[in-house]
């Protein structure tokens, strides 16, 4: 079945952002990220992350959750870190929220762009984060340093600082610039993943100044990309896998709810649908069905 529809969908995953009350070494405040604290308060709601698991959440099963409607940590029997294991590799694998949207018809694209120069070379490295091996089920959705080279994706740092050494001839930019590179993906796609997990390193160093500057930066990429979707009609959705950046006193992943924030044309119905990370998949995809 093709399914027509003018929706067309942002999806900004933001690693490591828990939501707790302000506090001296919680740096996510409207002092540092006046425009992501709006979308929180106004568009936003708490959601639950550790999936009624034991222990702190982890990366690689919370965001398997975010992107395929499945309890992981739940049916692993653990939270698990870093790179997915086989079990979840499977998961996944068998059903994300990239084939889904594929299977509807609807176009869809990875944002971020991989230091490779084919999906193919990105298949054979062999660690694979979660967004690596959903895009991989959709090898048209992934963005290539090519792609980068001709503005046709986003680094995962917003400004390409990090890969000067390697790729000289790419040019630094400003969040701002990044926002409009990624306004221009959206906008000649249904469904646009982008993942930025700048926020999670910045945690883990127990480094506040550093974590400010980390989230000064990426508000402003995001009052930028703000005032573009809003213009277009395009909805932006935005959650985090777990808690780490807003409290930089603790080295480790918080059991902190994360905020689930949903912005645009159909934004109070995705919002209302979801209450933990198990529920996004499925409420991106309703959204498509009306």
């Amino acid at each position: 079945m093709i399914y027509f529809t003018a929706l067309k969908l942002l999806y900004l995953f933001i690693d490591g952002v828990g939501m707790r009350e302000p506090a001296s070494d919680n740096p996510l405040n409207k002092e540092v990220c006046p425009m992501l604290c709006r979308l929180i308060e106004k568009h936003g709601k708490p959601i639950d992350a550790c999936l009624g698991v034991d222990g702190p959440p982890q990366s690689a099963t919370g965001q398997a959750t975010m992107f395929t409607g499945v309890n992981c940590a739940a049916a692993i029997g653990r939270h698990c870190e870093g790179f997915p294991n086989l079990a979840l590799r499977q998961i996944i694998e068998r059903d994300n929220l990239f084939l889904r949207l594929k299977r509807r018809g609807l176009s869809v694209r990875f944002a971020d762009a991989y230091l490779a120069d084919s999906a193919a070379e990105l298949a054979e490295r062999r660690f694979k984060s979660v967004t690596t091996v959903m895009a991989l089920t959709a090898p048209e959705s992934i963005s290539t340093v090519g792609d980068l080279m001709d503005d046709r994706a986003v680094f995962q740092d917003l400004t390409r600082e990090n890969i000067q050494d390697r790729y000289p001839d790419i040019p630094v930019i400003q969040p701002q610039r990044a926002a409009e590179h990624l306004f221009l993906i959206a906008h000649a796609h249904d469904f646009t993943l982008f993942e930025f997990y700048q926020t999670d390193v910045a945690g883990h160093t127990m480094d506040y100044t550093r974590a400010c500057a980390v989230l000064r930066a990426y508000d402003t990429f995001l009052a930028s990309l703000v005032r573009y979707a809003e213009a277009a009609g395009i909805t932006l959705v935005m959650t985090s896998d777990h808690g780490n950046i807003e409290a930089v006193d603790c080295q480790g992943h918080t059991r902190n709810p994360v905020p689930f924030i949903a912005f645009g044309p159909g934004e109070r119905g995705i919002r209302d649908r979801v209450s933990s990370l198990t529920d996004v998949t499925p409420a991106l995809l309703e959204a498509f069905d009306r």
